[in-house]
């Protein structure tokens, strides 16, 4: 019997664009009929129902339902793409999952996209350079209660492991690029630095010019598909506390970047100067961004020190690098003069969190 997948947060940016790619894609070993995905509301069910795949208006908060749809469904693999700092959305499936293995008699497994912000020196992560084969979980849960993506990543781990579910997690950096979901094609932290600027009619930049990953939108999907594909062929992966997998396609320097971005906005008539300056304050790097002062930093000024390793393992090749994307920068300002602002729920969930 083939294993049947459910994507959760089908309707964001990743989620949306991990349904799409793996329906177009005819090399990975997933069919449509494997597939379902998740979402909140009945708008977002009908505008996903016209891919011809199985679409859930779920409540992932509501255990008992969560338990009964993946068991009705017969789902034995989960990517969780709905969120990377509410644990209880994430633990309701993975019980979910529990049970259909108690049921089917076969390994289930959960795919947990987190967040790069969790290994930032600036939300508590330890300076030195870390290969993700090394003690990242160890780490992690030393520092758990310092920040929710943490915590949640190892609420995650230690879940799975108490009720038999094979879990990984997956950490993107910023990612960029059109998405292909059929809701919202647009990404959040680039974006909203692009739209900050035009309203601003200058690009600023912070003191600090700090080192940045990145990932095109495809090349991140790919990972999961490499990921599944392994699971689906029953091969071995490190997972658990050794399944960390960060998506770190390529790097520069945040200024470099923003240099690029001037020139592109100012050739469009957007900005008045085709140079960078400098913030006044993260008080009104915070206000142009739209989000409470102390996110400004972990989401727009920090970068991590991870030696990626496992990703690559799987035989993931990332076919945009930083060169790539720095001449194609202006395809990220025509996304956002087209699309306008991102259907992302993640500002809301940070004031909510800001707010106690």
């Amino acid at each position: 019997m083939r294993s049947k997948i459910l994507i959760t947060g089908a309707a964001g940016y990743i989620g949306g664009s991990i349904v799409a790619d793996f329906l177009a894609d005819t090399n990975i070993l997933i069919e449509k009929e494997q597939m379902s995905a998740a979402v909140r509301s009945e708008e977002q069910a009908k505008t996903l129902s016209k891919l011809g795949i199985n679409v859930l208006q779920l409540d992932l908060t509501d255990e008992k339902a969560v338990v009964e749809s993946l068991l009705h469904h017969d789902i034995s693999i989960v990517v969780h793409c709905a969120s990377s700092i509410n644990p209880a959305l994430a633990l309701n499936l993975i019980t979910a999952l529990s049970k259909q293995g108690e049921v089917s008699g076969e390994e289930t497994y959960f795919i947990h996209t987190s967040g790069l912000s969790a290994f930032y020196e600036s939300t508590g992560w330890p300076s030195r350079e870390i290969k993700d084969t090394g003690p990242i979980f160890e780490l992690e849960k030393q520092l758990a209660d310092s920040f929710p993506i943490r915590k949640t990543n190892v609420a995650v781990i230690e879940h799975a492991k108490a009720r038999g579910v094979t879990s990984f997690v997956v950490i993107p950096p910023t990612v960029y690029g059109r998405g292909s979901g059929e809701w919202n094609k647009l990404s959040v932290v680039f974006p909203i630095y692009v739209q900050a600027s035009i309203s601003r009619k200058t690009v600023y930049k912070f003191a600090e010019n700090i080192k940045v990953s990145g990932v095109h939108i495809s090349d991140f999907t790919a990972l999961y598909g490499r990921i599944i594909e392994k699971i689906l062929q029953k091969e071995a992966l490190p997972s658990g506390t050794e399944g960390y997998y960060f998506a770190l396609a390529h790097e520069s320097f945040q200024w470099e970047v923003l240099d690029h971005l001037a020139v592109a906005l100012n050739a469009r008539g957007l900005v008045t100067d085709s140079k960078t300056q400098l913030w006044p304050s993260d008080e009104a790097a915070a206000e142009a961004f739209g989000v409470p002062v102390q996110f400004v930093k972990p989401i727009w000024n920090s970068g991590e020190n991870i030696v990626s390793e496992k990703a690559h393992s799987l035989g993931w090749k990332p076919v945009w690098n930083k060169d790539r994307f720095l001449q194609n920068i202006d395809d990220e300002i025509q996304d956002v003069v087209e699309l306008g602002k991102a259907k992302s729920s993640l500002m809301d969930s940070l004031s909510k969190f800001a707010k106690g």
